[in-house]
């Protein structure tokens, strides 16, 4: 084991910068995308709407994110991360202002699919200025670092709904999202690139479709380590996003919570979400992968069913932070892992795709958790979500990438 806790780091003024605009456009976003948690009851009953139907709005959130992961995570590879960085952020931005008029459920989905297309490809950008930014070594610590901005945002979501609805209703929580906008002048006047992008070569930009498949798909250890990390990040995306979603929900029906109560549980997993992060990334750095990520899916596995057992406000709040530290601490790996197995030339792309398809199919848990509470008991979501961690604790310990990782 290396001991690198001792060792201290003295950031330069970029370094510094880059962490801060990866970590706010991370809690930018998240803050935007969780608006629907909040917002979910108050659609159902204005729109009048089935579970599957609510379900579907987080889901198509998601197929957008695949789908702005993609394109998004091409032209950073090809035309330079802190430009596109910046477009990223007016794409998630301005949809969800606009939620703030939308009359039908028609526009929901639509201005949640360009949300969805900004935001997933503000992910691999962020994360790839990272990975260029800082030494190696310390991938785990900062991208679990840079992804606690994401908490950030969804406890700044968690604050803004119980403060702002019951004063002015759910569409105003939605206007929120014009403070993404502030990040873009930031990003454009003093941000630069990093030097790995800089110097590599014309060509490997002007061939980078070939190069994407090259080099996530070209020999079967290439194409396991992609499609395994593609089902470890359904199964993390499909965890946080069905708890974070209808979590509040159920919450609220279970406890006859109002939703400034649902926000106080939200805010305790939240915080659980944090230490888990940084105590994860620390993990990652000393002992690898497969020892870290091991501990934490096997936790979760086990511990989601504890919620079944929650009938006060002290102990959702207990058993949030709890679920909250093993459940979703894993989320800031993935950024450190993709980013050192992948070259340069396919970084941001790598990130954005192996995400993108994450947050595609596990977004699919919004729809089936909702489906799964019209005809069955909180016992069986709760089974269904333990299931997926042990299927993910499987595909981990036979990726090849994890056991040659470099920590």
């Amino acid at each position: 084991m290396k001991n690198h806790s001792s060792q201290h780091f003295p950031m330069t003024k970029r370094q510094k910068l880059v962490l801060f605009s990866a970590s706010s456009g991370f809690g930018l976003e998240n803050m935007d995308v969780l608006f629907l948690s909040f917002t979910l009851s108050s659609l159902i009953a204005e729109f009048h709407l089935t579970t599957g139907a609510a379900g579907l709005i987080g889901t198509i959130t998601n197929w957008g994110m695949l789908l702005g992961g993609i394109l998004f995570g091409w032209l950073g590879d090809r035309f330079g991360r802190v430009r596109i960085f910046s477009v990223t952020i007016l794409f998630f931005a301005i949809p969800t202002v606009l939620m703030s008029v939308t009359t039908n459920l028609t526009q929901i989905y639509f201005l949640r699919l360009l949300a969805g297309i900004g935001a997933g490809g503000e992910y691999g950008l962020g994360i790839t200025l990272v990975a260029e930014t800082f030494p190696q070594k310390m991938l785990g610590r900062l991208s679990s670092l840079t992804a606690l901005g994401g908490q950030v945002g969804a406890a700044l979501a968690a604050i803004c709904a119980a403060l702002i609805i019951p004063a002015w209703g759910w569409r105003a929580l939605y206007l929120m999202a014009l403070l993404p906008l502030l990040l873009i002048f930031l990003v454009r006047n003093k941000l630069t690139e990093s030097p790995s992008f800089i110097n590599e070569k014309p060509a490997s930009r002007n061939n980078l479709w070939h190069r994407l498949r090259q080099d996530l798909f070209g020999t079967k250890t290439l194409r396991r380590n992609t499609f395994g990390l593609m089902t470890m990040v359904t199964v993390q995306i499909a965890g946080y996003f069905g708890l974070m979603n209808w979590l509040p929900t159920i919450v609220q029906q279970q406890s006859h919570l109002q939703v400034a109560g649902s926000s106080l549980w939200m805010i305790a997993t939240i915080i659980g979400i944090s230490i888990g992060m940084l105590t994860f990334g620390t993990l990652l750095d000393h002992y690898g992968p497969r020892q870290t990520f091991g501990i934490f899916l096997i936790a979760a596995a086990g511990l989601v069913y504890t919620i079944t057992l929650a009938h006060s406000i002290v102990v959702l709040i207990i058993l949030g932070a709890v679920i909250g530290f093993f459940a979703n601490g894993m989320y800031g790996g993935y950024g450190a892992i993709v980013s050192q197995l992948y070259p340069t030339a396919v970084r941001a792309s790598a990130n954005n795709i192996i995400m993108g398809t994450g947050r595609a199919v596990g977004g699919l848990s919004s729809v089936v958790i909702g489906i799964l509470m019209e005809h069955f008991n909180l016992l069986v979501v709760m089974l269904f979500l333990s299931t997926l961690y042990l299927i993910s604790f499987i595909v981990m310990i036979t990726l090849p990438g994890f056991k040659t990782y470099n920590h």
